[in-house]
């Protein structure tokens, strides 16, 4: 994997992003493509995942966001569902087995829906790994970027309602310590495979200014030289943030 980060880099000169977030989007229908039930999609993509992240952490990215489950997403199949979270406390078990790679992760999104079990795995995680620095992962998991934006203004409504805090303090630079994402950059490049073109309600404050990727490649098959194909997309990309 060292080698992938010296070819990335030698193809040609970039600044690789800060920030890439990503949109796991395609599973299912890479499963019924093969007749095969929707949770097959969901064990294939949660290697992608894996792959990935290991990948990001070998070049040197350093957040990446993943897009695990929405807060739209409890509509789907009980079985689904039920598979999605089974695979979820498996991967925390996994990443519990590996905690010595050095690598942050940060939960996004609302915690109280799950068990007690698994919340407290959750946040032990966090807590654990909060002071590692090769990377940071954060894994969106009931989130809705909507709902992030309430729950952040219900914060501060209540902090004003108790004296705690002056109306004329609120700008972007305070509304963003409310946020899931307090202390971590906004995302550079979002990436979203599957060949749907729109954002989903994921991390809508976050990606105000980032570079959109779409591919139709489904998120199962989205592997290590796909990541590149964007990068160097990525590095085309004139960013002038409203100025000229």
């Amino acid at each position: 994997m060292a080698n992938n980060k010296a070819a990335v880099k030698d193809l040609i000169s970039i600044e690789l992003p800060v920030h890439i977030g990503f949109i796991m989007d395609g599973n299912g229908r890479w499963a019924g493509k093969r007749g095969l039930p929707r949770k097959f999609g969901h064990r294939e993509g949660a290697k992608a995942f894996e792959s990935i992240v290991k990948y990001c952490k070998n070049i040197g990215i350093p957040y990446i966001s993943f897009y695990a489950f929405s807060t739209e997403n409890w509509k789907r199949p009980k079985d689904e569902v039920d598979a999605i979270i089974d695979l979820f406390r498996k991967y925390i078990d996994d990443v519990r087995k590996h905690i010595d790679e050095n690598v942050r992760v940060i939960f996004l999104g609302d915690k109280s829906v799950f068990d007690d079990e698994l919340r407290r795995k959750m946040i032990s995680l966090e807590n654990d790994s909060k002071d590692f620095t090769a990377m940071t992962l954060l894994i969106a998991v009931n989130y809705g970027g909507r709902d992030e934006i309430v729950r952040a203004t219900r914060n501060i409504a209540m902090q004003v309602k108790n004296n705690q805090l002056e109306v004329s303090s609120i700008n972007e630079e305070l509304f963003g310590n409310y946020l899931d994402t307090k202390g971590i950059p906004d995302v550079d490049l979002l990436i979203r495979p599957s060949g749907e073109l729109r954002l989903s309600n994921f991390l809508i404050w976050q990606c105000a200014y980032a570079e959109f990727y779409y591919t139709d490649v489904l998120w199962p098959d989205f592997s290590p030289k796909e990541l590149d194909k964007a990068i160097l997309d990525y590095s085309k990309r004139v960013r002038r943030f409203g100025g000229v």
